[in-house]
């Protein structure tokens, strides 16, 4: 049986109103705050880039690092799906740390994607301050574009 489609008006939101100077605001805020915490985990991750015996950076495998967030996030589907809490950290649910896991790597892989075998440098943090401006102005973002048949639904 197929879903009927909500057929009311959209629903007005804060961010709806945000005037172009307050979003960008935000939007940088968002950008800075990452790039600070990416270099934080950068340095804290330091130990993953360099061999155990030589302590030289190695090149890592980008695949590789792109097929362990898909992990972490397999991890917090699972523990979401069985409402578990974490093994590790017993105080927190499972799928909050595995999300936590997930942008960790997320943030080590931007800040260290030169050390993959390609040569240049991300900046994780300015893309998601662009990306957040791009998609608040999408019209297939918006309220009436998602409510319309062949919209932003699976």
């Amino acid at each position: 049986m197929a879903r009927r489609r909500n057929t009311k008006r959209p629903v007005k939101l804060k961010s709806d109103s945000l005037s172009e100077i307050e979003l960008r605001k935000m939007a940088y805020l968002a950008g800075t705050y990452i790039n600070r915490v990416a270099e934080i985990v950068e340095q804290l991750n330091e130990r993953w880039w360099r061999h155990p015996k030589t302590g030289r950076f190695i090149k890592r495998n980008f695949g590789e690092l792109i097929a362990l967030g898909h992990s972490e996030l397999s991890e917090a589907l699972e523990a979401d799906r069985k409402d578990l809490m974490d093994d590790k950290l017993p105080h927190r649910r499972g799928v909050e740390v595995e999300l936590a896991d997930e942008i960790i790597r997320v943030l080590d892989t931007a800040r260290n994607y030169h050390r993959t075998k390609r040569k240049h440098k991300l900046n994780i943090g300015d893309a998601v301050m662009e990306k957040l401006i791009f998609n608040h102005t999408r019209p297939d973002h918006k309220a009436k574009a998602r409510m319309a048949k062949g919209g932003k639904a699976y």
